[in-house]
């Protein structure tokens, strides 16, 4: 009997005249709830709460995202969760882990089942949650679980609770009765919150309204403020121009400035980023360029964005050899968005060109896809992040390529945007022929594969001999005998301390006796209390005689030592970007039309 069932149903079933039976969605109607107050502030933590119906006693899998799309590294978001339990209305359920992120919970029958846990939020990373007396960050991806198994595409809404008088800020899309909600768990998850004493305020762009929530309330207003929203009106339409839509109903900045934060950075996200800075960033032009860097995100990274990347997994690395595109190509059009859109004039463009320059020289040599690989185990060798600048200025070649290549009639903007609605509206991630062929196309067929092959997958120095004429810039050389330590270093991110990453053999490092991991306090007279001690260092010692004895301090497994080196010279070469002064009628064209949009 069951054979003849069998093979009766198979016609049937190839014919289309049934369907296989679709199993049930493991659980469904998902909400979530944040409690945040003075109360869990106390404690640096959050009370989250998950609820759901399951359509029958079968165990559930529920994960935490081991990382946040964008920042590129695993953060294990699950080691934060406390007290977690899992009930059906007064029933306690059974559960236990499955992984080390997934909690397997044993429903005792169909009906709603309820998850709660406190979550510790103490790291300051704009990919995690930090909390203190009057204000939390959280990301999604640090608080709401997803069901193993289960397609990503169920909707979900959340309500926050917390302090009378505090603010929410969110780009989440608003529900009923105070609640926020999302179609999908990936829009569900990219939409961070900022809860607590905040100051607010939006400015209208293209007919799109642009909010900004800083935090502390108080540290980030008036001129400087102002100055911050007229910047987004110079920059956003520039960026807009080159995609030629603004995808996004309104889009939010969330600024958190904190003394101890050493540096600044920022998260992107598809209608918001997050902010990180020092309070001296106020009113600076790296505070506006960062920002346009994490706007223009909106378009590349967060929706158009390589095939390895499409869609996004939560458990495990996704590496890629694009992010030169998606990071580094992106620095650049924050550069051109700022320029174009009159926020920093040309020599603004060319200093922010030469730090991206002199920053790809003072690392050692390393291929573009390399880099964008590597990136996941965060290098030591101080290629870890060269992606970015090494990006751009492939970004800068390319563009000027193509442009001489059409007689100005096509740019990498071209490309951008042929590739936006070619992946992107189609729902899906770009290829390496979509990425090549888009740019042979801008260029009128010319081949690009000895580019690709000498400059994105090799190590070659860049032709800027050949290129930069093509739009009237140019890079000039000389050589200068300094005073050179002979180190690599890289400053702590909770502390500020500044600690040894390298040594160069027979420097004056090495000879001192200096190791990796090595904390300086001093060198010489001079104390070293941030990155910029060896500008110091060059400046105190440049008239001194090779030899002289330098004693150097340092903090070695906790215990202070006093080492000595010998001050040793070196030959730095001197690289300047800039303007050709008689540029040819086509090279000043194209260079007017770049800067200008």
């Amino acid at each position: 009997m069951t054979a003849r069932i069998v093979m009766s149903t198979l016609p049937l079933l190839a014919l289309g005249l049934v369907g296989p039976r679709q199993a049930p969605p493991p659980i469904s109607r998902v909400h979530y709830e944040l409690r945040f107050d003075a109360a869990t502030a106390r404690q640096r933590s959050l009370d989250v709460t998950m609820t759901f119906d399951v359509a029958a006693a079968l165990p559930i899998r529920l994960s935490l995202p081991a990382w946040t799309p964008g920042a590129y590294e695993i953060s294990n978001f699950a080691r934060n969760v406390r007290s977690f339990e899992a009930r059906q209305e007064a029933t306690v359920l059974r559960w236990d882990k499955a992984d080390f992120d997934t909690w397997r919970v044993r429903p005792v029958r169909a009906g709603p089942v309820t998850l709660r846990f406190t979550y510790f939020a103490d790291e300051l990373d704009n990919a995690r949650a930090w909390a203190r007396t009057d204000f939390l960050l959280v990301n999604g991806t640090n608080v709401f679980l997803y069901p193993e198994g289960m397609n990503r595409n169920f909707p979900a809404t959340v309500t926050v609770k917390t302090q009378a008088g505090w603010t929410v800020i969110t780009g989440m899309h608003r529900g009923s009765a105070g609640s926020y909600r999302e179609t999908n768990y990936h829009d569900l998850v990219d939409m961070p919150f900022f809860i607590g004493r905040l100051e607010v305020d939006s400015s209208e762009i293209g007919g799109k309204w642009y909010r900004l929530a800083s935090w502390p309330a108080g540290v980030f207003r008036g001129v400087e403020r102002q100055q911050f929203h007229r910047e987004l009106a110079g920059s956003v339409p520039a960026m807009t121009q080159v995609f030629g839509e603004t995808p996004w109903d309104s889009y939010t900045t969330l600024l958190l400035f904190e003394p101890t934060f050493s540096g600044g950075s920022a998260l992107e996200h598809q209608n918001s980023h997050v902010g990180i800075y020092q309070p001296e960033f106020i009113g600076t032009p790296i505070l506006a360029s960062i920002t346009a860097h994490e706007i223009f995100h909106g378009w590349n990274v967060k929706r158009l964005r390589p095939a390895d990347l499409w869609p996004y997994r939560y458990d495990q690395p996704q590496q890629t050899v694009w992010l030169w595109v998606s990071e580094g190509i992106t620095d650049y059009y924050a550069d051109l968005a700022l320029v174009r859109g009159g926020v920093v004039d040309s020599a603004g463009f060319l200093a922010l060109t030469q730090e991206k320059i002199d920053q790809v020289y003072d690392a050692p040599a390393v291929s573009l896809e390399d880099a964008s690989l590597s990136t996941w185990i965060s290098p030591t060798d101080g290629t870890s992040s060269i992606y970015y600048p090494k990006g751009a200025l492939a970004g800068l070649l390319l563009d000027l390529i193509i442009r001489d290549a059409s007689d100005n009639r096509q740019s990498l903007d071209h490309v951008m945007r042929d590739l936006y609605q070619r992946a992107w509206k189609a729902g899906r991630g770009f290829t390496a022929e979509d990425w090549w062929s888009a740019v042979r196309q801008a260029a009128g067929g010319r081949s690009f594969e000895h580019f690709a092959e000498r400059y994105i997958d090799g190590r070659d120095e860049f032709p800027w001999s050949e290129v930069l004429p093509l739009a009237g810039f140019r890079l000039s050389q000389d050589s200068v005998r300094e005073p050179r330590i002979g180190i690599s270093t890289s400053a702590d991110s909770s502390s500020g301390a500044v600690i040894v990453t390298q040594v160069v053999p027979a420097g004056m490092g090495a000879e001192a006796g200096l190791e990796p991991g090595d904390r300086l306090i001093s060198v010489g007279d001079i104390t070293v209390a941030g990155a910029d001690f060896g500008v110091q260092f060059r400046r105190r010692y440049a008239a001194e005689p090779e030899g002289v004895v330098v004693p150097i301090v340092v903090e070695r497994a906790g215990r202070r030592q006093s080492l000595q080196g010998r001050l040793r010279q070196a030959v730095r070469v001197v690289r300047q970007f800039q303007f050709d002064p008689a540029p040819s009628a086509k090279a000043a064209r194209i260079r007017k039309s770049l800067l200008g949009g």
